[in-house]
């Protein structure tokens, strides 16, 4: 989880994005981004909104009204938001909380933090993380290889490991990501003039 530095001087953190309404007063079932929904998700407790600029939530924050845990998805009811189709305008919608100085989040950066890392693949540095993105569905850190910018899905299956203290991030990406792969269509031309090799190669024998 990445929290993305915020304006006045405040740290955030990004503990949800509201996914689908649920049922008709208003709720909304929640994609966690935090290890303690309990905690984060009080009544009272108010989160920034980052939504398209287009959206009527923009520059908005929701307060809490109530939350809970319904056929094991967590859901959550905000002050003002009271049926459906306000929660509907919701629907894809990132909450970010205010963090305390004294209060880490676990497999929380901030992008000041990684930006610089080290990317380092099989123990070998492969780039540099030159900036973190955020969408709506992941975070991705874009990593500078040789003259590259490649996007690297900022998921534990990708990123497993990341090591403030030593400087670095730890890639296993999928083929392909950090290297060409063989080009079919050469492939075929390749097995084409080998082909063409042993046909010649079969005219000339007596």
């Amino acid at each position: 989880m990445v929290p993305k530095d915020r304006n006045q001087g405040k740290n955030q953190l990004r503990v949800g994005r509201l996914v689908k309404a649920h049922g008709l007063k208003g709720a909304l079932k929640l994609e966690l981004y935090t290890d303690n929904p309990e905690r984060r998700f009080t009544p009272g407790a108010e989160f920034t909104l980052q939504v398209p600029e287009a959206s009527p939530w923009h520059g908005k924050t929701v307060t809490v009204r109530e939350y809970r845990v319904m056929n094991a998805n967590s859901v959550v009811f905000f002050q003002d938001v009271d049926d459906r189709d306000a929660a509907e305008s919701l629907v894809r919608a990132i909450l970010w909380i205010d963090q305390d100085a004294d209060e880490p989040e676990d497999n929380a950066w901030y992008d000041h933090q990684l930006v610089g890392l080290d990317v380092v693949r099989d123990d070998t540095v492969v780039g540099r993380v030159i900036r973190v993105e955020h969408l709506p569905a992941q975070d991705l850190l874009i990593v500078k290889a040789r003259e590259q910018e490649i996007m690297v899905p900022f998921v534990e299956a990708i990123v497993p490991t990341v090591d403030i203290a030593a400087g670095r991030v730890i890639v296993t990406p999928p083929a392909g990501l950090f290297e060409e792969l063989p080009d079919s269509e050469g492939a075929a031309d390749a097995d084409a003039e080998a082909d063409a090799g042993e046909s010649s190669g079969s005219d000339a024998t007596p």
